[in-house]
């Protein structure tokens, strides 16, 4: 006898999704938009003063440190989420979805309250960056193992329960922007942006664990887990009255079976695995190691050149990802089996090169084509946007590739290539930039 499910109230799963979703990129997005703090704290001691407002030296004056901040900090990040992820992948059956997305968020908190701390407490410039490598390595590895987590949550939902998961990583990004913006218009001090910035998140995360304990509570998301657990225990019927010598045969069995398994739902969705790591290879590949360095030719040493890269570059990308990636809530096109999704991702290749001829600065070897700001920021729309869209169509369609008891199986994979795409792309960053 089938039963139909029950409606999601007040779209309440689908708003605790996008919270959770939210709390996943937060952490590192606030990384990522405050490299401004960090690299004032990388500064010699009589460099360290300055305001939101004052605009960082020029390229040469940089320190190692400086100048290695951003790529080194992209591949701290996406290495750790890599390793994580692939740990998660594996080891997902093995412990508790609670523990794994509650302590997740709870060292997540943690971390951000030690780093708020550390805004008021002095440090030398090599311990200081050390330390917050080991953070971001941290924030990051926890953040794989919640991201794992909730794509296979999400897949045993309906497959619009993607959407919330990267609708809300979006607006992480386009909120942290955001919060950077504000610093800058108030002129603030650096250190009380950065103190700002930090208490902040942890608020967020603070809300995602609320979220996240109310989730069991709602009737739609019971119904779905229900009847998940009551296709995963259909084989287990199987074994009662089984001798020991059966048992652990059958033991065995579930084992190799297990394996098979994994490798039979990777032959359903290894297309799209491939495309969504292919994306992000491209976008971590060129943001922000690259698009952050690129400087205003309109400015002039005006207000526009304190907010050309908050603006042009963090806010815009995330505004636009954000769209793209909440466009899939009501249109899916192309098809999964469609050529034109494939073809298009491979396109967006095209944006490595037209970055790097930006006023990129400083640059050693390619000439500058694109000067004005205008080409900077159309390439930034359709980069972003085509990133948040494309993106977002793979993880929605993987696990609906593939019967629903095995759907968390595939979300998790789907997430691991997103993670290796994220690696990748922090790598080759390193070439993309020594190249220009």
């Amino acid at each position: 006898m089938a039963f139909s499910s029950p409606k999601d109230k007040y779209f309440g799963v689908w708003l605790i999704f996008f919270m959770l979703g939210l709390g996943t990129l937060l952490p590192w997005n606030f990384f990522m938009t405050a490299t401004t703090y960090f690299t004032s704290r990388l500064k010699d001691s009589s460099a360290a003063h300055f305001s939101a407002n004052q605009t960082e030296a020029a390229g040469d004056h940089r320190s190692v440190l400086e100048a290695k901040f951003n790529n080194v900090m992209t591949l701290c990040a996406m290495l750790s989420l890599l390793l994580c992820t692939c740990l998660n992948s594996f080891l997902h059956t093995l412990i508790a979805q609670r523990l794994r997305v509650m302590g997740s968020l709870l060292v997540i908190m943690f971390v951000f309250i030690v780093t708020a701390i550390l805004v008021k407490v002095p440090l030398e410039p090599l311990p200081f960056f050390s330390v917050t490598m080991a953070k971001i390595v941290i924030i990051n590895s926890f953040g794989a193992v919640l991201q794992g987590s909730l794509f296979g949550m999400a897949g045993v939902l309906p497959a619009s329960y993607t959407t919330p998961i990267m609708s809300g990583q979006g607006l992480a990004g386009t909120f942290a922007a955001f919060a950077m913006i504000c610093a800058i218009a108030s002129g603030s001090d650096i250190q009380d942006a950065a103190f700002g910035y930090f208490i902040t998140a942890c608020a967020v995360i603070f809300l995602s664990v609320l979220s996240y304990i109310l989730l069991p509570k709602l009737d739609f998301y019971q119904f779905y887990q229900e009847r998940n657990k009551k296709l995963q225990s259909g084989d287990e019927q199987n074994s009662v009255g089984l001798t020991n010598t059966e048992i652990k045969d059958t033991a065995v069995d579930q084992r190799r079976q297990h394996d098979i398994s994994m490798m039979k739902i990777f032959k359903k969705i290894w297309v799209l695995a491939l495309l969504v790591c292919f994306t992000f290879t491209v976008t971590i590949g060129t943001f922000p190691a690259i698009t952050a360095d690129t400087k205003s030719t309109l400015a002039g040493g005006g207000p526009w050149d304190r907010y050309f890269i908050p603006v042009s570059c963090f806010l815009l990308f995330n505004l636009c990802d954000w769209a793209g990636r909440s466009l899939t809530a009501v249109c899916m096109w192309p098809s999964k089996d469609s050529m034109i999704l494939p073809v298009s991702i491979l396109c967006r290749v095209v944006f490595i090169p037209l970055f790097m001829l930006c006023n990129v600065q400083p640059r050693f070897y390619l000439p500058i084509y694109f000067h004005h700001d205008s080409f900077f920021i159309i390439f930034m729309v359709l980069f972003a946007f085509s990133n948040g869209y494309l993106a977002s169509l793979c993880m929605c369609y993987g696990p609906k590739n593939v019967p629903p008891h095995e759907a968390e199986t595939a979300g998790a994979i789907m997430a691991f290539f997103l993670s290796l795409g994220l690696a990748l792309g922090a790598a080759v960053s390193f070439i993309f930039r020594a190249l220009v």
